[in-house]
């Protein structure tokens, strides 16, 4: 049964339909204060439509720009919700670059002058990004863990 635009869907549902394991949703709800889903009894998630489109912007923006945590903060303390989704439409890159959100470059974007290309497809902000992105994904993980071993 397919859902309509409109309806709210669960958290297994928005994790398959964005290609994200559960864990990262549930993680940048505790990074991204404007993703509020409705929890139901037991804990159960339900997203609205509005937060659907707001995690697409965050995944774009993190996975696609290249953006770190702390840089989609900014822009979302700086747009807010409803103006990072708008500037999503016009396109997050521009939309994004207008606030000044840090930002570490995609490995295809060409390296700064005096570079040669070979010294920029690692960066060491990108690895710092990467490994601090894979740090809070283990603690949650521990956290999820720990959770469950209570039960």
């Amino acid at each position: 049964m397919d859902k309509g635009p409109e309806a709210f869907r669960t958290i297994s549902e928005v994790a398959e339909d964005m290609d994200l394991p559960q864990h990262v949703l549930r993680f940048w709800e505790t990074r991204f204060p404007q993703i509020k889903p409705l929890k139901r009894g037991g804990g159960r998630r339900y997203y609205r439509p509005d937060d659907v489109q707001l995690l697409r912007v965050i995944k774009e923006l993190l996975y696609g720009e290249g953006y770190t945590i702390k840089g989609v903060q900014k822009l979302l303390r700086e747009q807010g919700a409803a103006g990072l989704v708008r500037g999503a439409a016009r396109g997050t890159r521009e939309a994004a670059a207008e606030a000044g959100a840090e930002r570490v470059p995609p490995r295809g974007d060409e390296p700064p002058e005096g570079i040669e290309p070979t010294d920029a497809l690692s960066t060491p902000a990108a690895d710092l990004a990467t490994l601090r992105a894979i740090q809070a994904d283990l603690r949650e993980a521990e956290r999820i863990l720990a959770q469950a071993r209570a039960l």
